[in-house]
């Protein structure tokens, strides 16, 4: 009997390593962009937007832009829109591209190519990350003010302002729940005693949970789901790319450079896509399961 459990506990690590992906080099862009914030992926046009931050991330200088490449990496427009100030997260929904910027959500027409839409957030000091609900609804991530806003019929208001959410970055909206990518407590800038980890937000109540057992896992940015049950998350400050289970047990696939930003995942593809912040590039890996 005895031999039979140092067996399994042995076979253990095996079967907790077989469960995350690998990550093979797929391509790279050339270093053109100027400070690439967050890459989100159109499907029903294959191709991919890019936002420029171009200057402070809490300064409206109207330097930001957004670019247009195609899956490979190539860029097909750099200025696809000018006229932002410091855009970040983004996401798509009904042929509209929603983007963070700074005190304000900005709507463009894609087909248009045009900016339709202005939605203000006054006390906003650094909307970060923008995500979609099944019924249309966009939430965004209050970076500095450790709140979230929602846009919902028309109307685009604080909807959550709590300590509990330890500055909030990347979004990800999963059923009845809205997923959290925290940065962390900042001490010093943007420095933290006790770095993030992923919570959850039930869209009906609002109560809080932290994922697993809240163990820190770094200062995350982007968030993605593996579509198995797990999630591909960025760390900023470390320069890495996490895979992040449902208890919370985070494991590094890949480490770049400091900068690593809001990421996006084609699944049909098996590709992930990563703009570096810091770097003016995006790096994209092939996904290829563990055995």
């Amino acid at each position: 009997m005895n031999r039979i459990l140092g067996m399994i506990v042995l076979l253990l690590p095996i079967i907790s390593s077989a469960a995350s992906p690998i990550l093979l080099p797929a391509w790279q862009t050339e270093t053109v962009f100027d400070q690439p914030e967050s890459v989100v992926y159109d499907a029903k046009r294959k191709q991919l937007y890019v936002s420029n931050v171009n200057g402070n991330p809490t300064e409206a200088a109207g330097n930001g832009y957004i670019s247009l490449l195609s899956v490979d990496g190539k860029i097909i427009d750099q200025h696809w829109i000018d006229g932002l100030n410091a855009p970040k997260g983004m996401t798509i929904v009904d042929g509209k591209l929603y983007i963070a910027d700074i005190n304000e959500l900005v709507v463009v027409n894609i087909k248009n190519q045009k900016i339709i839409q202005h939605y203000s957030a006054p006390k906003a000091k650094f909307l970060n990350d923008v995500a979609a609900d099944g019924d249309g609804n966009i939430y965004v991530s209050g970076f500095l003010t450790n709140s979230i806003y929602r846009l919902h019929n028309g109307k685009f208001e604080l909807w959550m302002q709590s300590d509990q959410l330890e500055v909030p970055n990347g979004l990800l909206v999963e059923g009845n729940q809205l997923l959290v990518a925290s940065w962390g407590n900042m001490t010093d800038g943007f420095a933290t005693a006790i770095p993030g980890h992923i919570k959850t937000i039930d869209l009906a109540s609002k109560k809080i949970k932290s994922l697993g057992d809240a163990s820190p896992a770094g200062n995350l940015d982007g968030l993605e789901s593996d579509a198995n049950g797990n999630y591909y998350v960025t760390d900023w400050m470390a320069g890495t790319l996490l895979h992040i289970t449902p208890a919370g047990i985070s494991k590094t696939l890949v480490t770049l450079r400091q900068g690593s930003a809001d990421h996006t995942v084609l699944a049909e593809q098996h590709l992930i896509i990563i703009p570096m912040m810091n770097s003016g590039y995006l790096t994209a890996y092939k996904i290829k399961e563990n055995p």
